[in-house]
C-alpha cells in the first residue's frame, strides 16, 4: 500500500506537510432538513444547524479549521455546541485540537483510547494526541445527543474500518452519516491495525442495510451524497471479494497471483479513489489470513 493512503488516513499533520492544505476549498451540500455535508480534504463533514447551534459529525484537518469555520457561518450564526467523531483516524479528528476548546468532543470509547495513545500501523507511528483533542464524552454502545429538535443518534459498530467506528443517524432529517464503514463508489481503507475486518465491515453495512429508514439521505465517509443504492453496491463489494479471495486461497494462489488476476470488470473504476484494487486484494487477504473474522 502507498505510503500516500497511509498518511492521508492516519495523520492530519503528516498529509499537511506533503499537501498544500491552502489551496482547499470546503464546498457545502444541503442533504436535508437541518443536516448539510461539508467536502475539503479528509472525511466528509456533517453538520447539523438549528436554534440550538451547531453540531459538527467530523473535523477533517487542523489547517482547515478556519475555512471550516467560514463555512458554518454561511449556514447560521449559532455556536458550535457539539463535535462528534466516527472513528480516530487523522483525517476525521485531525481538527479535533481546533474545535475541542469550543465544544465537546464525543466518540465511541476506543477512539479515546487511540488518540490518546501512540499507534502503529504499516510501519508508521502516531503521536499522541494532544488534551483538547481528545473526546470528553465516550459510550461503548450507542448515545443521544437531543439537538435542534431531533435524536442524533450515535451507534457502535465493532470490527468493521477499526474497533471505535460509529454511524450517526439525524432520525428527523433522515440522514445517516456513515463513517468510513462507507467509501462511495471506490475501495474502502480498512485499518487491519487498529481492530479492523473486512469480514466485520461487510457484516456491519449488512446490518445498517437492514435499518435504514425509507428515503434516507447517506453521507459517506469518502465520496458523494449518497442513498441506500449506493450503500446496498458498496455492501456487494466486499462481500464478492471476501468470496473471490478465499477460494483463491484455498486453490493454493498466492497474494501475487491473486492480485494479478484481479477484480472483476465491474469494479475497475472503484481503484480510483484512495485504495487500488491491488491494495485492496492485499487487504482483504491479510484480512482473512488472520482468522479473524468474528467480531
Amino acid at each position: 500500500m502507498t505510503s500516500a493512503v497511509l498518511v492521508a488516513m492516519f495523520s492530519g499533520v503528516l498529509l499537511a506537510q506533503q499537501q498544500d492544505l491552502s489551496k482547499v476549498e470546503i464546498t457545502t451540500i444541503h442533504v436535508a432538513g437541518n443536516v448539510y455535508m461539508l467536502q475539503g480534504a479528509g472525511g466528509n463533514i456533517g453538520v447539523s444547524v438549528g436554534p440550538d447551534g451547531i453540531l459538527i459529525v467530523d473535523d477533517q484537518f487542523a489547517p482547515l479549521a478556519e475555512k471550516i469555520r467560514a463555512a458554518l457561518r454561511k449556514l447560521g450564526e449559532g455556536k458550535l455546541k457539539f463535535v462528534l467523531n466516527t472513528h480516530w483516524h487523522g483525517d476525521h479528528t485531525g481538527g479535533n485540537k481546533e474545535f475541542g476548546p469550543e465544544a465537546p468532543i464525543i466518540a465511541q470509547s476506543n477512539v479515546r483510547k487511540r488518540l490518546q495513545t501512540e499507534q502503529k500501523g504499516r510501519g508508521r507511528v502516531i503521536a499522541p494526541s494532544p488534551k483538547e483533542a481528545l473526546p470528553v464524552i465516550t459510550f461503548d454502545e450507542s448515545l443521544s445527543v437531543w439537538f435542534n429538535g431531533e435524536e442524533i443518534r450515535a451507534l457502535h459498530y465493532p470490527r468493521g474500518h477499526t474497533d471505535g467506528d460509529s454511524v450517526i443517524l439525524f432520525t428527523g432529517s433522515n440522514v445517516l452519516h456513515m463513517g468510513d464503514d462507507f467509501f462511495s463508489g471506490m475501495f474502502p481503507f480498512v485499518d487491519l491495525d487498529s481492530g479492523g475486518d473486512v469480514e466485520g465491515m461487510a457484516r456491519n453495512v449488512e446490518a445498517v442495510l437492514g435499518k435504514l429508514p425509507p428515503g434516507v439521505k447517506i453521507i459517506p465517509g469518502h465520496g458523494p451524497l449518497s442513498g441506500a443504492e449506493d450503500l446496498k453496491t458498496f455492501h456487494r463489494m466486499p462481500t464478492e471479494s471476501i468470496v473471490l479471495v478465499r477460494s483463491k486461497m484455498a486453490a493454493g494462489k498466492t497474494l501475487d497471483q491473486i492480485q494479478s488476476e484481479g477484480m472483476s470488470d465491474e469494479w475497475k473504476s472503484w481503484g480510483s479513489g484512495f485504495i487500488s484494487a491491488k491494495d485492496w486484494l492485499e487487504i482483504v487477504h491479510r484480512s482473512l489470513s488472520r482468522g479473524k473474522g468474528t467480531n
